[in-house]
């Protein structure tokens, strides 16, 4: 069983940077694919960004590309968001998610998730 927390949201003004951090405890961590997912109040949960085990592949949403950057440090079992040109869109709980299945953006593919952080923009 893997646990995750995440840690690093607050309120930051639009353009602003923040960088998410989430460590993982009981399991391989090397061995999962790590995914970062974004839910703003009444809506669904969507995929921001997901890093293979091997750090070797990355993808993101057409939303974030160029302004997010995911990364991962096997040795502390912790994955990055670093998040920068912030948007008031961007606001939202931030959850991290772990899978053994590879590239997957939907929700339904990752049995372990975070508490959630909050990541506030104001514009």
């Amino acid at each position: 069983q893997v646990q995750l927390v995440e840690s690093g949201g607050g309120l930051v003004q639009a353009g602003g940077s923040l960088r998410l951090s989430c460590t993982a405890s009981g399991g391989t961590f090397s061995s999962y694919t790590m995914g970062w997912f974004r839910q703003a109040p009444g809506k669904e949960r969507d995929f921001v960004a997901l890093i293979a085990w091997s750090a070797g592949s990355t993808a993101y949403a057409d939303s974030v590309k160029g302004r997010f950057t995911i990364s991962r440090d096997n040795a502390k079992n912790t994955v990055y968001l670093q998040m920068n040109s912030l948007k008031p869109e961007d606001t939202a709980v931030y959850y991290c998610a772990a899978q053994k299945w590879g590239s997957r953006y939907q929700a339904e593919w990752y049995p372990y998730w975070g508490q959630g952080t909050q990541v506030t923009v104001s514009s």
